[in-house]
């Protein structure tokens, strides 16, 4: 039996017990080394080739994360290390770090406990470090740090053991401010890293070593020694003395929670179910007797073997042919035909998975990411997954040949299913079929698999920045008569607050029409800047929308409510100006007169009334289009400075600061998206290359009142509208 085989029988034994699994994450900006660090992990697990690891990228498996050298997808990878005579099962999921695939990067916190943010010593702390980090806390998940690539520093940038000491102080104290900024109350002390505390290590994941103190102690190799083998570029031997994969997996299980530990006090945060009933407990337990509950965390649409459902098991024990209901799929049983937890690409088929691990599946044909699975059909779902960033680019997509459109509409669904970050909207009357993405790079690959994964010749339009409308100040009452003229609505409108806006983002404000704790709900709006009667009359939250009902004593105003919320939400969908979808808007009911008889208060009546009252109060808030806007950083050589800056300002850019970094200068700066297609080819050519940048989504802006009428002009020609929006006048005649 090889080694690879030895360790997969070890992992399959050791699955039951709890207190001996770790589920980590590896998490970063682009480009500090997660894939690397993550592979050298596995290979000195005795997974894959140690010679290959760092080069063979066993976590960037997919063709185009290859030929790009970035990972694109979380990758899934379980081995056994033995730490202290014990053996452990460790479940890693490497994350990408582009800013276009910071879904993969929520859904993949959701399913660990732990996390090893990497950070690069030369560059520091991040945008997306910070974002990883954000998210990672967000979802209780335990952060531990790994300074990576410090031999840079001692053969690049040639600094003295002091100077590095400094460099590290600084990360881990940019790290810690992080942790107490984002991290809940009770962690906020408990979960800072540092070095004396064992839960900082530094090292070259390239070069396959790593130290921090409690290596230090046990292999007596000193930081004096690191600098002098580094410089003498024997940094081989100090791989053979101070092994990467044994640090920072000794670290991981010493100072990572183990499921059981976890779930005590993850499970509050992430399902919001009754946690004294036998399900609440049994997570709370980690209990591998009890009810079943698992979530998926990944989708993978296998040519061959179908859709692979990834997810972590929370509580009781998935067998092969166990049957399971899916969340939003009714009272239909799914069974499960093929059970198995990966390396990489490779499936390693199992009988059965306990609680606390993470797990492959075949046979959820409903599931997608984000599905609560459960053996019972009327589990409480686990709470959705809040994503920072809204898709800001779209493409209109349709097939080279008319045959294969039906084909065309099952890729696009699964590609939405596979990756929920992409939203795909099928456009029945005009028979466009969009795909909004995070960013150019993430459209291009979902592109790529549309045209070689599932083999479909397509043609698409050139990429399309996605608007919000918003109002500038108060609007209404508003009249709005149904088409019978028996009904009439007063809707007033006005821009959400700035702190509720934050709170629904939180996910503390839930979205729908049903709310669990109304009371807590309410003293929650209350600080927020709502008055108590506009906090009472919370009916809807919609995205960032708000409906409230501040009516006093309306008959029949209960029966019609349904209705009035469905205007309300094809209100949010779109806008009066340009069509799109709506942002930060607080919508009020004031006043309604309703028929008595309820033939005369039906949907065809209702909904028009009261979704014309809401565009005609818009229409008097004077509306605002809003653009996305990308914060860009800059990382140049001072002489090449002005070639940066003209760039930027001809994209509509904003200088916000500068900083000089030795020879370098650092630029701030915040870019409309529409501004930056062609960003990269463009900076490259004007600094000959020698520039570094990088990019995060950075929510809206208004579009220059000078630029609204053109803009929402060219929007509304092409969604095929007039080109002049409605006004309130319009809106009065119906």
């Amino acid at each position: 039996m090889g080694r690879k085989e030895d360790n997969i029988a070890k992992a399959i034994s050791i699955m039951g017990d709890h207190t001996k699994i770790r589920n980590i994450g590896i998490a970063a900006h682009i480009d500090h080394g997660k894939t690397t660090l993550s592979d050298n992990l596995i290979a000195g697990a005795g997974m894959m080739s140690e010679e290959l690891a760092g080069k063979q990228l066993m976590l960037d498996f997919d063709e185009q994360e290859q030929a790009r050298g970035i990972t694109i997808n979380a990758a899934v990878a379980s081995m056994v290390h033995s730490f202290e005579g014990t053996d452990y099962l460790i479940n890693l999921i490497d994350t990408p770090g582009h800013v276009d695939f910071g879904g993969d990067v929520t859904r993949a916190m959701r399913a660990v406990d732990g996390a090893v943010i990497v950070v690069d010593s030369v560059e520091g702390v991040m945008p997306q470090t910070e974002t990883v980090i954000r998210q990672a806390l967000r979802e209780r998940v335990h952060p531990v740090l790994f300074i990576n690539k410090v031999d840079r520093l001692i053969n690049e940038l040639k600094l003295n053991p002091d100077e590095m000491q400094k460099r590290f102080v600084k990360i881990i104290t940019d790290v810690n401010r992080l942790i107490s900024k984002y991290s809940a109350d009770e962690f906020r002390k408990d979960w800072q890293v540092s070095v004396q505390g064992g839960k900082v290590a530094f090292g070259s994941a390239f070069n396959n070593w790593a130290i921090s103190a409690h290596a230090m102690e046990t292999t007596k190799v000193s930081f004096k020694d690191i600098v002098e083998l580094v410089r003498n570029g024997k940094q081989k031997d100090l791989a053979k003395k101070t092994q990467l994969h044994k640090v920072i997996l000794d670290m991981v299980i010493r100072h990572l929670p183990d499921p059981r530990e976890a779930q005590e006090y993850r499970i509050q945060q992430i399902w919001k179910g009754d946690l004294e009933s036998s399900l609440g407990k049994s997570m709370r337990e980690c209990d591998p007797k009890g009810p079943v509950s698992m979530m998926v965390t990944k989708m993978i649409i296998d040519p061959h073997a179908g859709e692979i459902a990834v997810g972590r098991v929370f509580s009781g024990t998935i067998k092969k042919g166990t049957e399971v209901y899916i969340s939003g799929a009714g009272s239909s049983k799914f069974k499960i035909q093929v059970l198995a937890f990966m390396v990489g690409p490779d499936r390693i088929q199992v009988e059965q998975v306990t609680a606390g691990n993470i797990a492959a599946m075949i046979g959820l044909k409903s599931a997608m990411a984000g599905s609560s699975v459960s053996s019972g059909a009327d589990m409480e779902p686990f709470e959705p997954m809040v994503h920072y960033t809204d898709p800001v680019v779209t493409l209109a997509i349709e097939a080279k040949h008319t045959a294969d459109l039906p084909k065309l509409i099952d890729v696009l669904r699964n590609v939405s299913k596979a990756d929920p970050s992409i939203q795909v909207d099928i456009n029945q009357e005009t028979g466009e079929h969009l795909i909004s993405g995070m960013g150019e790079l993430h459209l291009e690959v979902t592109l790529y698999r549309v045209k070689n994964d599932y083999k479909l010749e397509v043609n698409t339009s050139d990429p399309i920045v996605v608007y919000r409308e918003t109002v500038d100040g108060k609007g209404g009452p508003f009249e709005g008569k149904s088409p019978n003229k028996h009904n009439k609505f007063y809707f007033m409108v006005e821009p959400l607050q700035e702190s509720v806006i934050e709170l629904i983002k939180d996910n503390r404000v839930p979205q729908g029409s049903k709310f669990k704790d109304k009371k807590a709900l309410i003293d929650l709006l209350q600080k927020a800047g709502f008055s108590r009667e506009e906090a009472r009359g919370l009916i809807c939250v919609e995205g960032t929308n708000v409906m409230l009902d501040i009516t006093k004593g309306i008959q029949y105003l209960d029966e019609t409510m349904e209705l009035l919320i469905e205007s309300f939400l094809e209100v949010c969908a779109k806008g009066p100006l340009a069509n799109e979808r709506v942002y930060g808007l607080k919508v009020s009911l004031e006043d309604a007169k309703l028929h008595e008889d309820s033939i005369h208060r039906g949907p065809a009546q209702v909904i028009p009334a009261g979704r014309n009252s809401i565009y005609g109060a818009m229409c008097q808030a004077y509306r605002v289009l809003l653009e996305p806007v990308q914060k860009v950083f800059v990382n140049v050589p001072i002489e090449l400075m002005g070639s940066v800056t003209n760039e930027l300002q001809q994209r509509r850019g904003v200088v916000e600061e500068m900083k000089q970094e030795g020879d370098d200068m650092m630029i701030e700066s915040r870019v409309p998206v529409a501004g930056m297609f062609g960003f990269a080819s463009s900076i490259r050519g004007a600094t000959g290359g020698k520039v570094l940048w990088s990019s995060e989504n950075h929510g809206y802006q208004r579009v220059p009142p000078e630029l609204q009428s053109e803009v929402s002009r060219k929007i509304r020609e092409r969604k095929g509208l007039r080109p002049e929006p409605y006004d309130e006048a319009y809106y009065a005649g119906l």
